[in-house]
């Protein structure tokens, strides 16, 4: 039977319809492909540094590079000029896009993603991502950062090194303020505090868990195989986590995105690291979405906003279990 389900982080509907999970090639292949010239040396690895291309960040390893942060060399936000809306008619409406866009490169490795780094590797990357984000507060105009990462050409990548992307911006973008707006909606303590103490007690949905992190499926989202990965210290934004929680979260995501990989194959996929906007009160917790590109957005998804999943959550939550989470809800 189909359902509609409610995300209390946004206050959107998404559709779980699990008959069109029949329909021919329900899952769209990864394109192999990433670069168009692969002949070219890749801009990422140790040796082919751009030159003269300023390094934010080096985090070293007996002499070498183990991950470092760069400047786009074609930002989505640039500049320091202040954030000023101008309408120059009853309809256009425009504002300066000052900001900050920097890449972060995983490592030096160029075959090794997120889910085949060893556990210090991911502290490292998580680290750093607090790092930047804690640099670009401090920055007079910013007021949010988005850190993510695109793995795979469908996932919007353009390069096939490993790598994510931080961007500092002088306004804090829509779905922020849905987030921010879910969270003052609910009645109680801390919504994603109640979710983490509500999906343990059932287990359908989670995919893995410790003393530090929950990754789960969750019951509301749209996405097939989607997954949240959610730290239990409760803390509204990433760049002041205690540095365990940070080692934590990078270490469940490698779990989460190998389990995704065990599962379905080499997918592509996004991840949404979300947190507060830096001077932002409470109520919030941060957390990071990982969002497998398994099916297209069409035209009622565009027409409408609501998303549909062909793959319920608990469904999809026993298959990254494994076997045994298969034969516990069989």
């Amino acid at each position: 039977m189909n359902q509609l389900r409610l995300d209390p982080l946004t206050g959107r509907w998404a559709v779980v319809s699990t008959e069109r999970a029949n329909r021919p090639q329900a899952f769209a292949p990864r394109i192999a492909a990433i670069q168009a010239d692969t002949t070219r040396p890749c801009p990422f690895c140790p040796g082919n540094e751009e030159p003269g291309a300023p390094t934010l960040e080096v985090r070293d390893d007996d002499g070498a590079w183990r991950l470092r942060v760069v400047p786009n060399l074609y930002p989505a936000f640039e500049g320091d000029a202040p954030f000023v809306v101008t309408n120059r008619g009853p309809v256009f409406t425009q504002a300066t896009a000052g900001g900050i866009h920097e890449v972060f490169v995983l490592s030096p490795d160029h075959e090794t993603p997120w889910a085949s780094l060893d556990d210090d590797q991911t502290g490292v990357v998580m680290q750093a991502i607090s790092d930047r984000i804690r640099d670009h507060a401090s920055m007079p105009g910013l007021r949010y950062s988005q850190a993510i990462v695109n793995a795979g050409r469908e996932a919007g990548a353009s390069i096939e090194h490993p790598h994510g992307q931080l961007l500092g911006m002088s306004f804090v973008p829509r779905e922020l303020v849905e987030e921010q707006a879910g969270f003052a909606r609910f009645a109680g303590r801390c919504l994603l505090c109640t979710t983490v103490d509500a999906e343990e007690s059932v287990g359908y949905r989670v995919v893995y868990a410790d003393e530090k992190v929950l990754v789960i499926c969750p019951f509301w989202r749209g996405s097939p195989y989607e997954m949240l990965v959610i730290p239990r210290a409760h803390g509204p934004h990433l760049h002041h986590a205690p540095t365990n929680d940070l080692l934590a979260v990078g270490r469940a995501l490698k779990i989460a995105l190998g389990r995704l990989r065990d599962t379905l194959g080499d997918v592509s996929y996004n991840l949404v690291f979300h947190s507060a906007p830096y001077r932002a009160p409470e109520p919030y917790h941060w957390h990071v979405h990982v969002v497998p590109k398994l099916t297209t957005v069409a035209g009622f998804e565009l027409g409408t906003g609501v998303l549909i999943n062909i793959i319920n959550p608990e469904q999809a939550a026993a298959e990254l279990r494994g076997p045994a989470g298969l034969a516990q809800t069989g």
